[in-house]
């Protein structure tokens, strides 16, 4: 029989996805389960990019440019040009999903073995995207203690090697929900400068900012323009995560012809989801401030019900729609799986994510658990309710 390739064998399983037979398995036994693990909202799309969708009036549904179609990608620098990001649309590059512009920026940018350097907790996928470029992650730690801060400069730089050729940072943060300040981005900026790096900037939760707080873009960094690569996506800010459409940004030319020539091995994005991704653009700014709104009360709602919770710590987050809890268990992946195995309360359990999927090392994060607030309030109290019974009684809990 022909052997598996070593980067097949590598390459990480989600760890957000992991436990879906577990929940269907727990949904065949007529239980309830509410999704707190994956970053799925249930606010609706645009009603712009539904139309876009439903009013087509195409005879064929044609290859793009493999850069993305240009009334978009023109369309789109126009929207970065409006909230400050000062782009042509020729410093664009359109993806499939803003998973693609990751691993096609990685591919561009660094050689198999080089370094680049992640805050943890970080999006469980960066492991694959990693693997897949045959790059290393190298992780400094941040912690719950301080609600997941940008690590101190020091510690950082002490990662540093002659290897090293990026840092990759999530603004606001996926797993974390932590906002980076503008004076972080200055500190990150110097260290990218000094070393000359790479800095890689995803910014696909722009739009869920909290409590006044706006978002500073990396774009806009002084002194680092041709570092900066920025990448983006539709999927969480019109809720449109199966168009799969994101997009790679930057002002160094040579990263744009370069990755390019990726994007033309994969041939072009998606069409339909350009169109819808092109309509988006044209959302009213009211949608925002009824989501930002309903987030604003379901992250307001869990972090005080959490906290109520013996044992439990949730910091409040300032952005995205996650959080990373510390939980009162001996291990967090068992527990993850016996919510759905073997408890039920009210015949409903809760699905969460485990906190080991969000650190290189799987041995960190053993206590922690990643929660999406992405269900409306009246599933969130359920869910809340369910996850303090199940605490109760939990085998493993850690008095």
């Amino acid at each position: 029989m022909p052997s598996i390739s070593e980067k097949g064998k590598a390459m990480p399983a989600s760890p957000i996805r992991k436990l879906v037979p577990y929940a269907e398995e727990a949904k065949r036994k007529g239980r309830k389960v509410y999704h707190l693990n994956i970053g799925q909202p249930d606010i609706p799309t645009p009603e712009v990019a539904l139309n876009a969708i439903r009013n087509l009036d195409l005879k064929v549904i044609e290859y793009s440019h493999s850069a993305g179609n240009e009334s978009y990608r023109l369309k789109l620098a126009a929207y970065y040009r409006k909230i400050g990001i000062n782009i042509d649309h020729t410093e664009i590059l359109i993806t499939t999903g803003g998973s693609e512009a990751i691993l096609f920026a990685l591919m561009t940018c660094l050689n198999p073995g080089d370094e680049v350097i992640i805050p943890e907790p970080y999006y469980a996928n960066y492991n694959g995207f990693a693997t897949t470029a045959g790059v290393k992650i190298v992780p400094v730690a941040s912690h719950i203690t301080n609600d997941f801060a940008l690590p101190p400069i020091p510690e950082i730089e002490k990662k540093i090697t002659p290897k090293t050729k990026g840092i990759i940072v999530c603004n606001p943060n996926n797993p974390t929900g932590y906002l980076y300040s503008k004076e972080e981005l200055f500190h990150l900026r110097d260290i990218v400068k000094r070393h000359d790096l790479y800095l890689f900037s995803d910014e696909a939760y722009r739009e869920f900012c909290y409590d006044g707080a706006e978002h500073f873009s990396s774009m806009n960094l002084e002194g680092i323009e041709k570092n900066v690569i920025l990448i983006d996506s539709i999927s969480k800010r019109y809720s449109e995560c199966g168009v799969r459409i994101g997009a790679l940004i930057t002002r160094n030319k040579e990263v744009i012809s370069t990755a390019l020539k990726f994007a033309q091995a994969r041939l072009s994005p998606p069409g339909l989801g350009q169109i819808a991704g092109e309509a988006s653009i044209d959302t009213p700014p009211e949608y925002f401030r009824e989501v930002n709104k309903e987030y604003t009360a379901r992250r307001n709602y869990m972090v005080e019900a959490l906290n109520k919770i013996p044992g439990v710590y949730c910091p409040k987050p300032k952005g995205a729609f996650y959080a990373m809890v510390k939980l009162p268990v001996d291990n967090a992946d068992k527990f993850a799986q016996w919510l759905l195995e073997d408890f039920e309360y009210k015949n409903q359990t809760v699905m969460v994510a485990p906190g080991s999927g969000f650190y290189s090392d799987p041995s960190s994060g053993k206590d922690e658990v990643r929660i999406a607030y992405v269900l409306k309030i009246d599933d969130l109290k359920n869910a809340m309710e369910t996850l303090a019974e199940a605490l109760k009684v939990y085998p493993g809990r850690k008095m």
